[in-house]
């Protein structure tokens, strides 16, 4: 039999086994498109929308190829935006990495340096981490990229976003030898394409075309509520939805609405960077099966939450832009299924709300609602114009 799959794409066997154990049999498109490529050495930009399968399209072919690495000197760097990207990337490569006899590490700020200086010392081959994080260690001697031949840059456009675009190039920099750079970003325009003109050494470009969701696509409702009610008004629209999708701002935020929803008899669950894998995956998996039907999450947490049949979003916390509003509602809008996104606005959020939806081009009014009110049983069937008209 010819080889299928991961198998076909050049990836090796205990790879594969590794994969099949975790019921991974078949490769995503970007995953098909930029393995091959990434084995054989070439540099490669690929194109395409957070949870298309980015992690092991270049997780994969860098575990395979790397060295072991001596004290302090690892073979390979992974540059991520956020501390819970850096976990989410280290916990899913951490069993392929064992598989193939490869140490990795996740190094951020936030956690205690003395800890991954440690880790350092011991030997590690693929440090996944922040770029504020690995330029201190790097400044402090404990770590030298001089050995390092593998450079990933994960969610290039989000680092562009969050203003670390500096620290990615001081790294780059100082990455001297011949070494092999995959770079993954959605967007490839303005400053990421200078980038890959500066730091990529004749890349191969793949693009994976995704589905934009649109605002078409979706009923929008925006609901204005008092902060002693705002709870009692997310239990009253969960009560009547199959599965919920809740987000938080800040990690503190979604441990406080979820516990707050189980004392109003909602099954619900938080998943953030905070959770130890286990707790994360036990979350997710509740919210898949339906015993959970409400998960609260943070936006960096949410990128590896893949259900489709998600009825209903909540902006319990209102989104950083109309790019983030599509990409939360988004979630509830998939696989040909239209959804529901229900922004909760409080008194002091409206101007901000108001700015979201000249951007969104929603003309929707914000209703006044207190969680007695029987429209929340069905946001759908209620009209919120007949509220601008007076029907």
């Amino acid at each position: 039999m010819p080889p299928s799959g991961f198998e076909a794409l050049g990836v090796s066997a205990d790879l594969c086994a590794a994969l099949s154990v975790r019921g991974i049999e078949q490769p995503f498109d970007i995953q098909s498109l930029t393995i091959p490529d990434a084995i054989a050495g070439r540099d490669v930009c690929g194109k395409a929308k957070t949870g298309s399968g980015k992690t092991l399209a270049f997780g994969l072919p860098v575990l395979q190829n790397l060295a072991k690495a001596k004290p302090r000197r690892p073979h390979g760097l992974t540059l991520v935006p956020t501390r819970e990207l850096a976990l989410q990337v280290h916990d899913e490569l951490e069993p392929l990495a064992v598989a193939a006899g490869i140490s990795i590490a996740a190094m951020y700020g936030g956690a205690r340096i003395e800890t991954q200086i440690k880790r350092l010392v011991d030997g590690v081959d693929l440090v996944i981490g922040t770029p504020g994080r690995l330029i201190d260690l790097i400044q402090q001697g404990e770590l030298s990229v001089a050995d390092v031949d593998h450079v990933v840059i994960d969610e290039a456009d989000r680092m562009a976003d969050m203003g670390f675009l500096p620290q990615v190039e001081w790294i780059l920099r100082h990455v001297e030898g011949r070494h092999q750079t995959l770079l993954f970003s959605a967007t490839l325009d303005g400053v990421i394409s200078s980038l890959v003109r500066q730091y990529q050494t004749d890349p191969v470009f793949h693009e994976v075309e995704s589905a934009l969701v649109t605002v078409e696509q979706m009923v929008h409702r925006f609901v204005l509520t008092h902060e002693l009610d705002k709870v009692k008004v997310t239990a009253a629209i969960s009560r009547h939805a199959k599965r919920v999708l809740v987000f938080s701002r800040t990690k503190r935020g979604a441990d406080k609405v979820a516990a707050s929803l189980l004392k109003e008899g909602v099954d619900a669950a938080a998943i953030h960077g905070d959770l130890r894998q286990n707790l994360r995956e036990k979350a997710l998996s509740d919210f898949a099966a339906g015993s959970v039907h409400v998960l609260v999450a943070t936006d960096v947490a949410a990128r590896g939450i893949h259900v489709d049949d998600v009825d209903v979003v909540i902006h319990y916390d209102p989104p950083e832009d109309h790019k983030a509003y599509l990409h939360r509602s988004g979630r509830t809008a998939r696989a040909g299924e239209s959804g529901m996104a229900v922004s909760l606005v409080m008194w002091n959020q409206e101007l901000e709300v108001r700015r979201l939806q000249n951007r969104l081009n929603l003309k929707l009014p914000i209703v006044e609602m207190f969680s007695n009110d029987p429209r929340l049983v069905d946001l759908a069937a209620w009209d919120p114009m007949a509220t601008v008209s007076g029907a």
